[in-house]
């Protein structure tokens, strides 16, 4: 947090304060919440001067460090009725005969309205939150949306990209339901006969604890609902699939934490 001069006139001042991928600016009278997406040059008008208080430069994305990818720092998502915003990226690597292979990079958002229901981690280290089990679920039991942006950074058929997230599924519903059952099926069939190339997007977007919706496009733009799945048990095991103990994404979980802690100070 960094505090700029009073203004001459009305002895008002600003505070300004990076909130995870926002930008807070404070009044004496008002309050702005921007995405880093439109930051650009900060006025501030009284009536014997106009002062140039903050020159700040940000793009519309945020480069994942290990593949390259970037990912838009705010999103819309067909189905979903709020703008997200980005709180952390990491990537998945897949490994064959002890190589490494990255597979895809990862982008969290939520509805930046979720960190009002997180006052009890207020001021914790990115290492607590990342470490505490309570705070990925209490973001997911929030009746708020959140959405997972995956980018292929290489060619992967649709049965084999499916094959991944079933078995990750798959340790985590023991005991599917006939609604589980019906909701993998609806999984399966999306994935399975379509070829995913590099630079696919895949969306997958938890409306609530029971609802989520999955789009795929061929860039990072999503158009259309391909799929709706409806059970509780599918979604929260997804969503601990990359943001539980043990995340297919370590990258993705400590970013997201990173995110968090600054958005909680």
């Amino acid at each position: 947090m960094f505090f700029l001069p009073k203004l001459k006139s009305g002895g008002k001042f600003i505070v300004c304060l990076r909130l995870g991928f926002h930008l807070v600016l404070h009044t004496s009278r008002i309050r702005w919440i921007l995405p880093c997406s439109v930051w650009s040059i900060v006025f501030v008008y009284s009536s014997d001067n106009v002062r140039l208080m903050a020159l700040l430069t940000s793009s519309e994305y945020t480069e994942e460090p290990v593949t390259k990818v970037k990912f838009r720092k705010s999103l819309e998502v067909p189905g979903c009725p709020s703008s997200l915003t980005l709180l952390g990226i990491g990537c998945r690597e897949k490994v064959f005969a002890i190589i490494g292979v990255k597979v895809y990079a990862a982008g969290l958002y939520t509805n930046p309205l979720v960190f009002s229901k997180l006052d009890a981690w207020k001021g914790h280290a990115y290492a607590e939150l990342e470490k505490d089990p309570l705070v990925f679920n209490s973001i997911f039991q929030a009746p708020l949306e959140k959405s997972l942006h995956i980018i292929l950074v290489r060619d992967v058929d649709g049965k084999t990209f499916w094959d991944a997230l079933s078995e990750a599924i798959s340790t985590r519903v023991k005991s599917p339901t006939p609604v589980d059952e019906f909701a993998l099926s609806t999984f399966r069939n999306t994935f399975e006969s379509r070829p995913l190339k590099k630079g696919t997007s895949v969306f997958l977007t938890w409306l609530d604890t029971t609802k989520m919706l999955v789009s795929i496009s061929p860039d990072e733009t999503p158009s259309t609902i391909d799929a709706r799945i409806e059970s509780p048990n599918v979604t929260s095991a997804l969503f601990d699939v990359f943001l539980g103990s043990n995340s297919v994404s370590p990258t993705l979980k400590v970013s997201a934490s990173s995110g968090l802690a600054a958005a909680l100070k």
